[in-house]
Formats: structure tokens, C-alpha cells, sequence
């Protein structure tokens, strides 16, 4: 079975007065314009390829907003490619780095851009941008990062550290999640949603909030109160713009699927030092996708 080749991207926008204009890229070998996308390495988180795809073809960071459709098709003697796109803001303007690449940069209204697009399918992902509302806030969810075993840990649960995989986990979370320049990074009591924490909290240079809502409950009969307890303070938090919140894997579950209006919280299931990124309009979720 012949591999996919996989590529991440991201429609990178910015306002401009009363318009939203999105930033296309002219490719001399192809002579094509397209949306800033490009091959991962290799293991490669898709996203962090998508950050780092965008910011090397238009010079501009971004802030990850929401995941959209991926874009599948054929290349040129038969193997397939599958590329991954994200809704963006822009947050610097800078110089394009991959000169090779790409020759020229254009910022354009959504209409004008998808006139100018060369293929039907990134028409197609515009036009799905097109059609949101605004994306108002931001909330990267992430379950804490490894913290060996319980049954091996003698004293008290809460007060039971990452391990040195945790410690590993920790810095890829910061690693990714700096694009995101939270404004609010808050974490369940235990000890180990805390250190999770430590790496991107001195990346971003934010203390982090201990918050007993984001923690798993002592038994199941705690959980509804504890769900509601947990989605009033994403509320809350929605008010920051962007924040990170490092939470339990017997709670997130159950919190994603009443987010998303789901009776079956098995899908939510987060592996540690994994986690989700939470998009809103307002009050309406737009939409979570894995990271």
C-alpha cells in the first residue's frame, strides 16, 4: 500500500480595518498561488508543522485559531498526500524565509483571495473560513504529562511528580503551545498538572493558576457537579482570548463530550501530556481537534 505524504498548512488572516484578508503565497517553481503549506518532517506534530510551514513561506507567526477539512488528492504518479490546514491569526509580520520556495506574498479580502487561488481544493477550505463567525477565543485543554504509577507512589496522589517521559512531554507541550501567546495557563491541583505546565509558563513568561474545577473528582458520583464546575470556568476563561488549561484524564472526557453536546465520552479519551484545541465564537464552541 503505497505511503501518504503528509503536509500541513494554515489560512493565515489578519484584519484590516472592517475586512478579514488572508495572506497567499506564489510558489516560481509551480508558478502557482496557494495557500503557505508544506511536507512535515520527520514525526512531526502536524500543527507545529503547520506553524512553522506558514511562518517560513509568509514571515509571519501565527496564532493557531481552529482546525479545518484537510485536503486530500493524487500527486503525479499515483501517491497520495494529505495535508492538514488551520485557521491562523497573524501575530508579527516579518521576512519570508524560504526564498526557494516561495517569491511572493499577497494579502488579500477572502473573495479576492479565493479568485486568486490556483487549485479548487484550498477554494474550497476558503470558502469553509468564509463562512465562520469570528473566532473569539481559544483554549488549548492538555491532560498532564506521565507521572509513573499510582500504586507505586507512597505518598499522597496529588503530590506525585511527572517522570523524566513526563519532564519530555512537558517541554513538547510548551514547545507547541507558545504559538499559541496565552494570556491565562491554569492547572488542576495535583502536583503533575502544575509541572506540566512549568516549561511554557516560563516560555511565555505567565504564572500558572491552580484551579480544584479542572481536577478529577474522588468518585463518580462527583462528576456531574464537577463537569458544570469545569465549564463555568471555561467561561471565564474565554474572556483572556487564549489560555491553556492542564486537566485530569478521568474528567476530560466526560468534559469534551458535554462541550460538544455528545452522549458518549469514550472518543475524548486524552492520552497524558496530549490535549485538544478549543475554538469559540462567543459562546458557541466551533470546534475541538486533537493535538
Amino acid at each position: 500500500m503505497t505511503e501518504v505524504e503528509r503536509a500541513a498548512g494554515g489560512v493565515l488572516c489578519r484584519r484590516s480595518g472592517d475586512r478579514v484578508e488572508v495572506c497567499l503565497v506564489h510558489r516560481p517553481r509551480y508558478d502557482d498561488w496557494s495557500l503557505p503549506k508544506g511536507k512535515l518532517a520527520g514525526g512531526e506534530e502536524p500543527l507545529a508543522g503547520a506553524l512553522r510551514e506558514v511562518e517560513e513561506e509568509t514571515g509571519a507567526a501565527a496564532v493557531p485559531q481552529l482546525r479545518l477539512p484537510d485536503v486530500d488528492y493524487v500527486l503525479p504518479g499515483g501517491r497520495p498526500k494529505n495535508v492538514a490546514y488551520w485557521l491562523m491569526a497573524a501575530a508579527s509580520d516579518g521576512p519570508v524565509r524560504d526564498t526557494a520556495e516561495v517569491d511572493e506574498t499577497v494579502w488579500l479580502p477572502l473573495a479576492e483571495a479565493a479568485g486568486r487561488l490556483t487549485y479548487p481544493d484550498e477554494r474550497t477550505v476558503l470558502a469553509g473560513v468564509a463562512s465562520l463567525p469570528p473566532v473569539t477565543a481559544v483554549i488549548a485543554l492538555v491532560r498532564h504529562a506521565r507521572a509513573g504509577e499510582r500504586k507505586k507512589w507512597a505518598g499522597r496522589d496529588e503530590l506525585r511528580p511527572i517522570d523524566p517521559v513526563g519532564a519530555k512531554q512537558a517541554d513538547r507541550i510548551a514547545a507547541l503551545l507558545t504559538a499559541l501567546r496565552p494570556r491565562r495557563l491554569v492547572a488542576a491541583t495535583p502536583l503533575r498538572c502544575t509541572q506540566t505546565l512549568e516549561p511554557l509558563a516560563a516560555a511565555v513568561d505567565r504564572p500558572i493558576v491552580r484551579d480544584a474545577a479542572f481536577a478529577e473528582p474522588s468518585g463518580p458520583d462527583g462528576l456531574p457537579a464537577r463537569v458544570a464546575a469545569a465549564e463555568a470556568r471555561l467561561a471565564e476563561l474565554r474572556g483572556f482570548d487564549r489560555a491553556v488549561v492542564c486537566s485530569q484524564g478521568k474528567l476530560m472526557p466526560h468534559l469534551l463530550a458535554s462541550l460538544l453536546g455528545e452522549t458518549d465520552h469514550r472518543p475524548f479519551k486524552t492520552p497524558k501530556g496530549d490535549g485538544w484545541l478549543l475554538a469559540w465564537s462567543g459562546e458557541t464552541l466551533l470546534g475541538a481537534s486533537r493535538l
